[in-house]
């Protein structure tokens, strides 16, 4: 098993997102009879950057559950194929109607509306191909696909951006608020945190344990988000500010205030600490990274 890394989160995460940018980079390249432009947009739009923190969840819970990085990466990969497949979307003029991402045009922006939601198509389907094709062991892959299908599926992640929508321009609700972030954006860290667990072949107090881990974090890092939308600025951030309240979206501050949504967050992240428990002092890493996902500037 891996040993607590000894830098801080922001210089592992670095290390670890260049490791896993090249692999993810090979992984991309398009099979025969792929069109160009497709391609393009696709390693365009899941290229990127970021930060990377989903497919680090599925590596580092891996690790902690016996297995390796090479272990963890066609599932690590097949994650953040599924969270750049909901940026595409999210981004569209019919969603979020956003110019820039990290810093850079929207993949709308640059390559078109039509060929932007083709490659956001392209990158689900992608996800369970790498799956299906790179998990030597058909039971953990199957597994892995169950997981990751209802994770993004219409009770997890996409079902969380319907009731984002369905939600807009109704009264502040903390509630609601709630439900959204939970579907939205909890379901998919909680499947990163599963999936790391299920492709080490861990027992399922430790998958249990893993997913508890994910869905905490995921939920304080939806608080933290709502946050910079009011605090934050678009030279932090790469992207438009401000647009939550203009667009009439359902989130803490606008529901409870930005000190309540504070509090909210600081409890997420113990909870998702908490969870942690079972891992021992190997997941120190972790444990820093959730103060990092609510204390961040971007």
């Amino acid at each position: 098993m891996a040993g607590p890394p000894q830098t801080n989160i922001a210089e592992r995460l670095a290390e670890w997102a260049g490791w896993f940018d090249a692999r993810l980079d090979r992984l991309l390249a398009p099979a025969a009879g792929v069109p160009k432009v497709l391609g393009d947009a696709v390693r365009y739009a899941a290229g990127s950057g970021g930060k990377r923190v989903r497919p680090f969840i599925v590596t580092r819970l891996c690790e902690l559950c016996g297995g390796s990085r090479e272990d963890a990466l066609p599932a690590a990969a097949a994650l953040e194929c599924v969270h750049a497949f909901s940026l595409v979307h999210d981004d569209l003029p019919a969603m979020d109607d956003d110019d820039f991402r990290r810093g850079r045009p929207t993949c709308h922006k640059a390559f078109g509306e039509a060929i932007a939601i083709l490659a956001g198509d392209a990158l689900l389907a992608l996800a369970f191909e790498l799956l299906t094709k790179r998990m030597m062991d058909p039971l953990k892959a199957a597994r892995a696909v169950g997981e990751l299908a209802r994770g993004t599926g219409w009770a997890g992640m996409i079902g969380g951006q319907v009731n984002d929508i369905l939600g807009e321009k109704l009264p502040p609700d903390a509630a609601l608020v709630s439900d959204i972030h939970c579907g939205k954006t909890a379901r998919l860290f909680e499947a990163a945190g599963r999936l790391g667990a299920i492709t080490a072949g861990a027992d399922e107090p430790r998958t249990t344990a893993a997913g508890t881990f994910g869905h905490r974090l995921g939920l304080a890092f939806q608080v933290a988000d709502d946050i910079l939308d009011v605090t934050g600025s678009a030279a932090e951030m790469g992207k438009a500010v401000a647009k939550d309240a203009a667009a009439g979206k359902q989130t803490y501050p606008a529901a409870v205030g930005l000190q309540e949504s504070r509090r909210i967050a600081r409890e997420l992240a113990d909870q998702a600490i908490g969870a942690l428990d079972p891992f021992g002092h190997d997941a120190d890493d972790l444990r820093q990274l959730v103060r990092f996902a609510i204390d961040r500037k971007r």
